[in-house]
């Protein structure tokens, strides 16, 4: 089998993963909430070779979060506007299954996909049972969350094959719009969910929209052996990815899947200079906008182009980072890293110098998923 090359994500958090970038001069104060902003970070990681974008999501605030969590767009309606100003990157919403709805969670993300020609990912997280009472499900206890999570991706998944590949015809001549025979109802019933089915858009250029979701307990592992194609890890502790790697692997090789088709993606917040001293220096000025004498975490991949490249590598190397999935701290974030990491692992020969496919799912190097009904 021939060797996947190195994959990467970015994910774009407004005003930054932390209390205190807002407060930068080179970050809008209501980067959030900028359309301008957004656009701007998706053509740049687009003219990086990036695989995808990724919005992380929150369903429940209050006054001790991140500024970012606390003004910022709805993910579905952000990405469809990026689909508009990009070609080839992935566009990946996060949506917790404890809170919406599968019937409109497949129809949104499905409607992404179609706008897009085939980009649209679906990061699908449990959430924190604080915002069950956003959404009327305060009677659920965290119990239910996997086994309901569960539930919501059998009706997604069943609801994006509603229709085989070649269902509608649109023949104006003969006045035939579709083949009944090729339209699939759900009738799914199940604990918490009760959906007829079918959906009312048909299948994508990739198939259907690729499923992420992110977590590292034992529940989580079952489903995500069953249903998961990419995964949000832990980034910062090698061994301990490593075994987990190899377990949720053997988890996914139990349920008849090939381990090949399960990607890991470690998150980092990357800082990279020219040198170690440059980086340095980058640190030091995020740390000069927090209160006095706060410090921030070194991060993991931190220093020279070359010390950061030759960490990706090893990771890479290792078989626990398929993606790399990075955000910024710093304003120039993306920046630096497209500019002084990503020609070092082009030369390498581990990322790409253009994009091999326009879907995410063929960028990924995922394969096209058959229709059930078509099997």
């Amino acid at each position: 089998m021939e060797e996947r090359k190195l994959k990467l994500g970015g994910i774009i958090d407004g005003v930054g993963w932390n209390y205190t970038g807002w407060r930068h001069p080179h970050i809008p104060a209501d980067a959030s909430e900028n359309i301008e902003y957004y656009v701007q970070k998706a053509k740049q990681l687009e003219q990086g070779k990036f695989d995808l974008i990724f919005l992380a999501d929150v369903s429940h605030i209050g006054p001790g979060m991140i500024p970012h969590y606390l003004s910022m767009f709805e993910g579905v309606s952000i990405l469809s506007a990026l689909s508009m100003v990009t070609h080839s990157i992935g566009l990946t919403a996060t949506i917790a299954t404890s809170y919406a709805d599968p019937f409109t969670v497949a129809r949104q993300i499905a409607s992404l996909d179609k706008i897009s020609k085939g980009r649209a990912g679906w990061n699908a997280i449990t959430s924190n049972p604080g915002g069950l009472a956003n959404y009327s499900r305060s009677h659920l206890k965290k119990a239910d969350l996997y086994p309901m999570k569960k539930e919501f991706l059998e009706i997604v998944e069943g609801l994006w094959d509603s229709y085989e590949d070649d269902a509608f015809i649109r023949d104006k001549e003969r006045g035939v719009f579709y083949d009944p025979r090729k339209m699939h109802p759900l009738h799914y019933t199940g604990n918490y969910f009760s959906v007829e089915g079918p959906l009312n858009i048909s299948r994508s250029r990739q198939g259907r929209p690729v499923v992420f979701q992110a977590g590292t307990s034992p529940a989580f592992m079952d489903v995500a052996a069953q249903h998961a194609e990419v995964i949000m890890a832990p980034g910062h502790d090698l061994e301990y990815l490593k075994a987990f790697t190899e377990e949720l692997k053997r988890k996914v090789q139990n349920q008849g899947r090939s381990p090949h088709d399960l990607l890991m993606m470690p998150s980092h917040n990357p800082i990279v200079g020219e040198t170690e001293k440059d980086a340095l220096e980058k640190l030091r000025e995020i740390e000069s906008w927090m209160p006095q004498g706060y410090r921030m975490p070194k991060p993991g991949l931190m220093g020279s182009a070359e010390h950061v490249a030759e960490q990706i590598e090893h990771w890479y190397r290792e078989g626990v980072m398929d993606i790399l999935l990075i955000r910024q701290d710093h304003p120039a974030g993306f920046k630096d890293f497209i500019e002084l990491v990503v020609p070092i692992l082009q030369d390498r020969g581990i990322f790409r110098k253009e994009y091999e496919e326009d879907t995410l799912r063929g960028n990924l190097g995922l394969p096209y998923p058959e229709n059930k009904y078509t099997k």
